[in-house]
């Protein structure tokens, strides 16, 4: 059988065992440590001056904290990208709060500011005001930052942004993970590159960051004794995670560039297979790290239906999947409140497909892969 090609896979630098191999050389296993402060530094003078960085478990624990730190308790209302994955919109539920699924726009993909504020007037007539808007770079590309920002502006409600796929993304020459009221990034497994589990929460607050950390350590008051005076979590990255993080930064913009050339690579392939398009920046206000290239095949166009290249894919050991399905057709979430109306998410869920795009593909899994795209095309 052929070697299998995937979606995204863990590509290492070199130097991360020099970091991990510290830390059990000094003994420091545990989830504190040189390692984790570096780590926390590194990416601070990545992002950009006057950022805070805490080290975390997952994206999830920061998503989950970020909702802590802004408040959100039981019966709250709290607007999501219905067009994510479903870590975006759980730690909601884990604080008794309700969702309130919003559609995504046709040219980033990402939450709609039209449909973002149809919903906010709507809850507000209802007596509800969201305490928190969580919107997503989907894939890598940046979301429409500035009408966002003026509609959280405009009605007093923190932006949460879910920058787990985006690091190495950028809008008018800012780093993505510097946008929210709060932040987060992601380490997991599959991502631009990876702690192999670790995410964190990002803000401009020494105070926020000093409070994430407190909640993250099982909320540990200052005594001699365990005392607690309020919930915590087992939610910090370990050292040695963080070693495999310090050296992953070291390659941070040899993969942004490598998965940006994947994505030229489908753009080519594609050029004259009919109607298929390339998930792309809609202007140059816009930079993708394209963690993931996608596309859309309309059916009606094209020789072939997005299930049909996926199975010939497979066929060939070659791993694509589906787009993010939305939210609001999750049966978990079938009870949520949804806004939009030009049904721009679940489009894109029955039209899309993610390709392979790791930063470690070579030569020939590319012309694997093309054989198959100009076989179908």
């Amino acid at each position: 059988m052929k070697s299998k090609i995937y979606l995204s896979s863990p590509h290492m630098g070199g130097n991360e065992q020099v970091y991990v191999q510290e830390a059990f050389d000094t003994n420091w296993v545990a989830p504190l440590g040189p390692n984790v402060t570096g780590f926390e530094t590194v990416i601070e003078n990545y992002l950009g001056e006057g950022i805070c960085v805490a080290a975390l478990s997952s994206g999830t624990a920061a998503l989950h904290l970020a909702l802590i730190l802004f408040g959100v308790k039981k019966d709250d209302e709290v607007l999501c990208q219905s067009m994510t994955f479903s870590a975006s919109a759980n730690p909601i539920v884990y604080q008794g709060a309700t969702p309130i699924f919003v559609d995504s726009e046709k040219e980033t993909w990402n939450i709609c500011p039209e449909a973002l504020e149809e919903a906010i007037k709507d809850r507000l007539d209802k007596g509800k005001k969201p305490k928190a808007i969580i919107a997503v770079h989907l894939y890598g590309m940046p979301y429409k930052v500035d009408e966002i920002r003026a509609i959280s502006k405009k009605y007093g409600i923190p932006i949460i942004e879910d920058s787990a796929e985006a690091l190495g993304s950028h809008y008018k020459g800012q780093k993505c993970g510097t946008f929210g009221d709060i932040s987060i990034l992601s380490f997991n497994g599959n991502k631009i590159i990876t702690t192999s589990g670790g995410g964190a929460l990002v803000t401009k607050s020494d105070a926020l960051k000093e409070k994430a950390i407190f909640l993250a350590t099982q909320a540990r008051d200052e005594a001699p004794h365990y005392q607690h005076s309020e919930i915590g979590y087992n939610y910090r990255l370990s050292n040695i995670s963080a070693g495999i993080g310090r050296g992953q930064m070291e390659v941070l913009d040899q993969r942004v560039a490598q998965r940006r050339t994947n994505h030229q690579f489908y753009f080519k392939a594609f050029s004259k297979v009919k109607g298929v398009s390339v998930f792309s920046e809609p202007s140059l206000d816009y930079f993708s790290n394209h963690w993931l290239t996608c596309i859309l095949i309309d059916s009606k166009l094209a020789s072939f239906t997005p299930k049909e290249l996926r199975l010939a894919l497979e066929k060939e050991n070659i791993e694509s999947r589906p787009l993010w399905k939305p939210m609001h057709m999750q049966p978990v979430f079938k009870n949520a409140p949804f806004y939009g109306k030009n049904g721009v998410s679940e489009k894109l869920f029955l039209q899309g497909l993610c390709l392979p795009s790791g930063s470690n593909l070579t030569n020939e899994d590319l012309q694997r892969i093309n054989t198959v795209i100009q076989q179908l095309g």
